[in-house]
């Protein structure tokens, strides 16, 4: 694998997460618990989608195909994507997004901080642009697992449920490939193995702090590196790309 094969594998692999992450959260718009929340979840979605944005922009680039970030976008299939497992499982209720949200945010905040010191101008200027969006997001959602985990014993219940349904799929974000093998040597990639005990330090003292009870052995499910997701894939990239795959090439 070349050094611009694994760019753009790269690239696109971070678009991707970012991408249905942010599709997810959308889907609160309008369905927020209140109209502040209903706000803020809007405003985090359409930051993700702009890091989406650049970050498929570049793979567009670094592919040299004359795909722009829209093509990528939308007419891809769901065995062409690698975005995070986690990213495109269902919201649920508001407690059980907020968990979700709160483990990538902690992750993400990590990684983009790395990934403003590569080598790769445009990566690390967008890491750098997304650092101080991130740490918003993550106060925002540290701040709601803290308030659902100490409220009533619904709302704790809610977030354990939640965290049932969510943690077998943190795992698969410290997985490495050829790709971040590649990229190492370049001075590009971050180096997963060293975020790992980072991001378990955060979210643990997070997790007690919640009230929460945490398995001490968990399957972790992985995939999506090499294209495999579950079902909830398709549904989403179906509604997603339904409009451009019925007018190609149409502007509006």
């Amino acid at each position: 694998m070349t050094t611009n094969e694994a760019l753009f594998n790269y690239t696109l692999r971070l678009g991707d997460t970012s991408l249905i992450l942010a599709q997810r959260l959308s889907e609160w718009t309008g369905h927020g618990p209140f109209l502040e929340e209903d706000l803020a979840l809007t405003n985090i979605a359409l930051d993700i989608f702009g890091r989406a944005k650049s970050l498929l922009e570049y793979a567009g680039q670094t592919e040299g195909k004359g795909r722009s970030e829209d093509d990528l976008a939308f007419l891809r299939n769901d065995r062409e994507f690698f975005n995070a497992l986690i990213t495109e499982q269902p919201n649920g209720d508001y407690a059980q997004t907020i968990i979700r949200q709160a483990f990538i945010d902690c992750f993400d905040l990590l990684f983009y901080t790395e990934l403003a010191k590569c080598k790769d101008q445009t990566l690390a200027g967008i890491a750098a642009k997304s650092i101080k969006e991130i740490t918003y997001h993550k106060r925002h959602s540290f701040s709601w697992v803290m308030r659902f985990g100490n409220g009533t014993e619904e709302s704790l219940q809610r977030l354990q449920r939640g965290f049932n349904n969510t943690w077998e799929y943190t795992g698969e974000l410290f997985e490495m490939s050829e790709v971040d093998e590649v990229l190492l040597k370049n001075g590009i990639a971050v180096d997963l193995k060293t975020l790992k005990p980072l991001w378990e330090k955060e979210i643990f003292e997070l997790l007690n702090k919640a009230n929460i009870k945490i398995p001490e052995n968990t399957f972790m499910q992985q995939g999506s590196r090499r294209g495999l997701h579950s079902e909830h894939l398709s549904y989403i990239l179906a509604e997603m790309q339904s409009l451009p795959r019925m007018h190609p090439g149409a502007k509006w």
